[in-house]
């Protein structure tokens, strides 16, 4: 079954939809809480957590303020390893750009290892017009694409699957599967299924976790082997990344790697962790005999422009906020309409799309501070996502960015509105009098106010209950004396 998302225009309807599926909120809440008890068991010592989030912010601060520098130095030692490197402005160009390097190979299937900036850009579509079959071989996103559905959580993209749902879907779609509840079984499965495209691929595709400006080496973290088998079967190798996982030093990799690794599933390391410095050299047996790397920008300079909205920039793809986060973990992946959701996704996307098309995910937070408390590398994100709300419905200040699609959320009745509770609110006599009229017109307020009553006592019904409580216990205390 797919639960796959129109947009992010459509967030609300979205997410009612979401609340009334409840084996959806089943199976979210079992993983969640399950990943929230394995972060906690990761960073079991408090002083030695904020140390390496201490480290690991100072890091990518420290890299992101070079970033320009660290692109070009990049671009320079890529180049010198062999690795053929691509620039990107937005999901079109790199579409274009992974298409030219299919066309020059012949190649009718593309591999994939786990990329969310090839769901980002749409790659498998894009290619799919061309005749090229895009195959994840990520399981999680392998489930997904069988069931034409798409990943709802950026490190585990069928959390929203249970093993039955999964074996479902393998009976849609594998012949001579024998239906099974065993998950090891299903992973087997899987597998088998895979092993032979591997070597039938044209070229292989992954992500990039790392990008080391130093060395030119790209790092990628995984546990199931098949971004290995993606990076060095097939004859062709393409990464492709945003502009910001560039660091400067392979000394910044290890801080990094255990904060992400940590954060998001409370292991100590992989399974996996491989650097990727250049195609096959003579001599050696294995490798793919080229290398490219795509670097996509697709309004990663927006953020980056501003000093505050840069720190989004300083994420690590770990999904820790998403794993704590109240809304997230009660309606999933799918409402936000987005690739990246959750809370990182509420302040990455409006750089990406535009505030126009999401600007109701930045209204989507209780801004409880979840995930700003779990996010290993300290990205304020109820602050950005403070400023965001104030970009949805303002047009910029003199010494501001712009940015795409602001004051699309502008109201000019809300606008009158709050100026004249700012008047009311600042002036005494006007204030004093109002909290009065309140008070007296209180009686009036019904015990049930819809939902907000629902889980809390109304304002008056609570006035009656104390005051009962009050003159029992003066009655209590009458007697006993």
């Amino acid at each position: 079954m797919s639960h796959s998302s129109a947009g992010p225009e459509l967030f609300h309807s979205q997410a009612k939809a979401a609340l009334g599926d409840p084996q959806l909120r089943q199976n979210f809440r079992g993983a969640m809480d399950y990943l929230q008890y394995k972060r906690k068991s990761a960073f079991h010592d408090p002083v030695e957590e904020d140390k390496i989030r201490d480290l690991s912010e100072a890091i990518r601060q420290r890299c992101l303020s070079k970033l320009p520098q660290l692109l070009e130095l990049l671009d320079t030692t890529c180049t010198r390893n062999g690795i053929q490197v691509h620039w990107a402005e937005n999901s079109n160009e790199a579409n274009d750009i992974i298409a030219r390097i299919a066309q020059r190979h012949e190649a009718k299937l593309i591999i994939k290892g786990k990329s969310m900036v090839s769901e980002e850009i749409e790659l498998n579509h894009e290619m799919a017009k061309l005749g090229v079959e895009c195959l994840e071989s990520d399981m999680g996103e392998y489930i997904v694409q069988l069931d034409g559905d798409k990943p709802s959580h950026i490190i585990m993209p069928a959390i929203h699957k249970n093993k039955q749902e999964v074996s479902d879907t393998f009976a849609r779609h594998l012949d001579n599967f024998t239906p099974t509840l065993d998950v090891d079984e299903l992973i087997q499965t899987g597998r088998t299924r895979l092993r032979q495209k591997f070597y039938d691929a044209d070229i292989g595709l992954s992500g990039v976790n790392f990008a080391v400006a130093e060395t030119g080496s790209l790092c990628l973290v995984e546990n199931e082997g098949n971004g290995r088998m993606c990076t060095t079967v097939p004859k062709v190798h393409i990464a492709i990344t945003g502009i910001e996982k560039v660091v400067e030093f392979l000394s910044d990799v290890p801080p990094l790697y255990s904060a992400l690794t940590r954060s998001a599933t409370g292991q100590a390391i992989t399974t996996y962790f491989n650097i990727i410095s250049s195609p096959r050299k003579s001599g050696e047996r294995d490798g793919p005999l080229e290398v490219h790397l795509v670097l996509l920008d697709n309004g990663r300079t927006q953020a980056y422009q501003d000093v505050d909205m840069r720190k989004t920039l300083q994420c690590i793809r770990c999904g820790a906020c998403m794993n704590h986060c109240p809304v997230y973990t009660r309606i999933g992946g799918h409402a936000y309409g987005t690739v990246y959701p959750g809370p990182i996704g509420q302040i990455i996307s409006p750089h990406l799309m535009g505030l126009d098309k999401t600007k109701e995910l930045v209204t989507a937070s209780s801004f409880c501070g979840a995930c700003a408390e779990v996010c290993p590398v300290r990205i304020p994100i109820p602050d950005i996502l403070q400023r965001l709300r104030t970009a949805a419905k303002n047009p910029p200040e003199a010494d501001m960015m712009s940015m795409t699609g602001q004051a699309s959320a502008a109201s000019t009745l809300e606008s009158l509105a709050m100026k004249g509770f700012a008047f009311a609110a600042t002036t005494p006599t006007i204030y004093h009098a109002g909290t009065w009229s309140a008070t007296k017109l209180k009686g009036l307020m019904p015990d049930n106010i819809g939902p907000w009553t629902q889980c809390r006592t109304s304002p008056k019904f609570a006035d009656k209950t104390l005051h009962q409580l009050i003159k029992t216990r003066n009655k209590k205390k009458g007697e006993t004396s």
